[in-house]
């Protein structure tokens, strides 16, 4: 396996005329082809971004999608917006918002076509560097089982979950005809259920806390079962509007998920003490490279190349460096709206993590 050792995580902000295209959109003044030519001219300048600060391999920055998990919905019948379901964010000072998770399961899942397969085979024209796919890990969908609304549609949230599985694992398929080379799996509900605070509100929801995570690594693995290249496993805390939605170490993950999940890179959000310390890392199997998540997407201010030199050290401690990369904490918008930095100030925290990456690992 080729190691990436500068790599940007997935979406990218949203352009200001792109967000207006889709407001035009939704109001039915702009047609569907008229949106997708602007979200190709937003494609092509996301992938300029990343090859001008030297990232290693590129995504299309999830510019067509309105969240990042959202291409699933806009693809298959089965969901519906609804009232009532919600969850808890967390600013960084701490305080509580509550806010909507707009959509729910209430029908059989039936997809009507390939949600992200095109992203690939646009990008894919645009540039000759690698390139990834990311698409949502199948227990992130947790997120739409609403109590009371989904029953409707499955007897159990475990049956919901086999099902978005299943669609998930025809969408690898597919990438993997068109020749991808690189799938990451986008994760989470895995950083949530290390913090008490949401694991209460899964267990609300009817999903065992324990089991969710077992499971989170058996079905991602069933998703990506045959894929050729190579695979990767994100996991956050939550990324929305500089919120993030859970705080605990990676110690559960390492006993759990890292052993088994059959992921060759782990993509981990390391941008403060919301993830706790490097010690886990140390039940990595030696076949796995960890992607360390160091430069925050959060915060506007730029880290300090001798602060992630001096973090990426540490690391090495419980990984050897040689199976090492850095990357951004998480994307910049995972929802479209994005997070509160400038493109400015997205492309020189882009810059860093490739200036830190060629500095450590050169060859």
């Amino acid at each position: 396996m080729i190691v990436r050792r500068a790599e940007n995580v997935g979406s990218l902000l949203r352009p200001g005329y792109l967000l207006e295209a889709r407001e035009r959109h939704a109001r039915g003044e702009l047609d569907d082809p008229g949106l997708r030519e602007v979200e190709d001219r937003a494609v092509d300048e996301a992938v300029a971004l990343q090859e001008r600060a030297g990232i290693d391999v590129l995504t299309d920055g999830e510019q067509r999608r309105n969240v990042f998990a959202s291409q699933i919905v806009q693809a298959a019948d089965g969901f519906e917006a609804v009232e009532g379901n919600e969850v808890d964010w967390f600013r960084l000072d701490g305080s509580v918002e509550r806010s909507p998770v707009t959509v729910a399961v209430t029908g059989k899942i039936r997809p009507r076509r390939f949600f992200c397969a095109g992203e690939l085979a646009y990008l894919r024209t645009r540039t000759a560097k690698p390139v990834k796919a990311t698409v949502p890990s199948p227990t992130m969908y947790a997120y739409y089982w609403a109590p009371g609304i989904s029953e409707g549609a499955y007897p159990s949230p475990q049956a919901y979950l086999e099902d978005v599985t299943g669609l998930l694992r025809d969408e690898v398929a597919e990438l993997a005809r068109q020749g991808a080379d690189y799938v990451q799996i986008d994760a989470p509900e895995l950083g949530m259920l290390l913090d008490p605070h949401q694991q209460a509100w899964f267990a609300a929801k009817g999903f065992d806390p324990d089991r969710l995570i077992h499971d989170a690594a058996e079905l991602s693995n069933a998703a990506v079962d045959g894929f050729p290249g190579t695979v990767g496993l994100h996991v956050c805390r939550g990324n929305d509007a500089n919120r993030y939605m859970a705080r605990g170490g990676y110690e559960r993950l390492a006993e759990e998920v890292f052993p088994r999940t059959a992921a060759d890179v782990l993509l981990l959000e390391y941008d403060d003490e919301r993830s706790g310390g490097f010690a886990p890392l140390a039940h990595v199997p030696g076949d796995k490279v960890v992607v360390l998540g160091l430069v925050s997407t959060k915060r506007p201010e730029l880290e300090s190349e001798e602060e992630l030199r001096a973090r990426i050290d540490e690391a090495s401690a419980y990984v050897p460096l040689e199976r090492l990369a850095l990357s951004t904490q998480c994307g910049f918008a995972s929802v479209a709206k994005g997070n509160d930095l400038t493109l400015e100030q997205e492309e020189r925290k882009l810059e860093l993590v490739a200036r830190v990456a060629r500095a450590v690992w050169a060859s």
